[in-house]
């Protein structure tokens, strides 16, 4: 099994076709949706999780391309500096996905890279420079 984090971007006319059914359906993929921006005669942009076998997920983007949606693959990773990291919590009122949080016991500061969506706003926000892209 595989997992690739993709965007989806609808235009007007492919919103209201039901792409994530397909995938799951026709092509034994799992969807998350990390992210949805979508409404009825505007485009859109839809940020998922997908998780399958390797000729499954090929085969369910070749499907996504045929629908005149294009799509670009999550290569890009945020990389967490812990140990420089004061937990200050700047970075979560950036943070859509909401992959950076302020632990309410500890007041320590938590990462979820399952959740990230790789938009890189943390970067911009952390004031200690903790947070950084890899690619």
């Amino acid at each position: 099994m595989k997992k690739i984090k993709v965007t989806l971007y609808y235009s007007a006319n492919e919103i209201t076709k039901p792409i994530t059914y397909h995938l799951v359906k026709d092509y034994d993929l799992q969807i998350n949706i990390l992210h949805a921006d979508i409404s009825l005669n505007k485009v859109g942009k839809l940020v998922i999780d997908i998780i399958g076998e390797n000729e499954s997920i090929e085969a369910g983007l070749k499907f996504i391309e045929e629908q005149g949606i294009k799509y670009k693959l999550f290569t890009k990773t945020i990389i967490w500096q812990e140990d420089n990291c004061v937990h200050c919590g700047a970075c979560t009122a950036v943070c859509p996905s909401e992959a950076l949080q302020m632990d309410k016991v500890e007041w320590d500061l938590t990462f979820d890279k399952e959740k990230c969506m790789v938009c890189e706003l943390c970067v911009k926000a952390c004031p200690l420079n903790v947070m950084c892209v890899s690619i």
